[in-house]
């Protein structure tokens, strides 16, 4: 096919020797298979900011931090600069995630540079050659379903002991290839320890999971796998390979302090009225 303008350079400098194909076009890249020597690879083109439809870039930003405090304070203030450094900030989240979940032994596709809004990575295939399916066109058996949901949430595990949350996982950014299931798109990936957003996005992340894999075993309905996590990273006890049961008591200390806060209030309010009739009983007897 026609080589798209912004994959050019990367022709020109021999980081892709030829466009295959158009792989897909969605509301952050469009994202086309390339030849890389002898390798199929995917070349993800992000879009400008005034391109992308996706509108929940400041909840996910947050935590994100500037390469130094002057970019930092810009981004802070909104200013032009700052604009173009959160609009950096943006683009180069997804590869950083992705050299961190490598690391972590995440199933995810590996990497292979970023150049000018291009990131070049893995293709995930089936045994065929073929690129994998998404999870949501693939029909599972109970047993697949649950071995699968449970190297999902593995990985889950796996990316906040790395200090992120996906913060968009559902059945459309899962392939199946043949060692099984991968978690793709995480330009919007969060930091679990600097966005307060992270709780909420890690027990979504597992909820989606959950229904979907409950379609097909529906025992999975019953779990709560998404606080336990949490529960467990919060207090910091959470590791890559610790047990999980999938059901989650709520702490009752936040029950305990707010009978404790009725209390002093109550005891505030006695100590008021009793300054009150010491002050009437003064008065009365002036």
């Amino acid at each position: 096919m026609k080589v798209p303008k912004r994959l050019q350079p990367l022709v020109d400098d021999g980081l892709i020797d030829e466009v295959v194909s158009q792989l897909m076009s969605g509301k952050e890249a469009q994202v086309y298979v390339v030849r890389c020597g002898n390798e199929l690879r995917c070349a993800k083109v992000f879009k400008e900011a005034s391109q992308r439809s996706f509108k929940q870039a400041v909840q996910y930003q947050e935590g994100r931090k500037g390469r130094n405090s002057r970019r930092a304070r810009a981004m802070a203030k909104k200013t032009r600069y700052g604009q173009k450094e959160q609009e950096t900030a943006w683009l180069t989240s997804e590869v950083d995630a992705l050299y961190r979940l490598a690391a972590a032994d995440v199933r995810a596709p590996r990497p292979h540079g970023f150049v000018d809004g291009v990131l070049l990575m893995d293709l995930i295939s089936d045994g065929e050659g073929d690129v994998a399916p998404r999870l949501g066109e693939v029909a599972l058996s109970p047993e697949q379903a649950r071995d699968y949901h449970d190297r999902v949430i593995a990985d889950v595990v796996r990316m906040l002991c790395a200090g992120l949350v996906h913060g968009d996982l559902s059945e459309f950014n899962v392939l199946v290839d043949q060692g099984g299931p991968v978690i793709i798109d995480l330009p919007q990936a969060v930091d679990a320890a600097g966005n307060n957003s992270a709780p909420m996005l890690l027990v979504r992340d597992v909820d989606n999971m959950r229904a979907w894999f409950g379609r097909f075993e529906p025992a999975l309905l019953n779990t709560d796998y998404g606080k336990e996590i949490w529960a467990l990273y919060e207090a910091g006890e959470l590791h890559p390979d610790s047990p999980l049961t999938g059901h989650f008591e709520p702490d009752t200390l936040d029950v305990d302090v707010m009978e404790l806060m009725a209390v002093i209030d109550d005891a505030r309010e006695e100590a008021e009225e009793r300054r009150e009739r010491e002050r009437d009983d003064l008065e009365d007897d002036d």
